[in-house]
């Protein structure tokens, strides 16, 4: 009894974990499991932000994430994006 508790507590765990993440086809085959951004991020004056290990570019109307800032780049389902955008230092440049 306890092992299936146990089992079925890890599968809700592993199901609820990959709710979280983006799982898109892998360069070279396979599957890659991408971090979902926070709920408010924060860009400094370039439109790039990493977090989990993936770089992630802001283009004012979609985001987009790559394990490089070279890319190769690959879109974020709108349903992973942050709730909130914030451009710290963007002001001075913006004219």
């Amino acid at each position: 009894m306890t092992s299936k508790v146990f089992m079925w507590s890890a599968l809700g765990g592993l199901v609820l974990a990959l709710a979280a993440c983006v799982i898109a086809p892998g360069r070279g085959g396979g599957l890659e499991v991408v971090p979902v951004l926070p709920a408010v991020v924060e860009l400094d004056v370039e439109p790039y932000y990493t977090y989990g290990g993936y770089v992630y570019y802001y283009s004012g109307d979609r985001w987009l994430y790559s394990t490089s800032r070279n890319g190769p780049w690959t879109e974020l389902p709108r349903s992973h994006w942050p709730r909130e955008t914030r451009r710290r230092g963007w002001e001075r440049h913006e004219r």
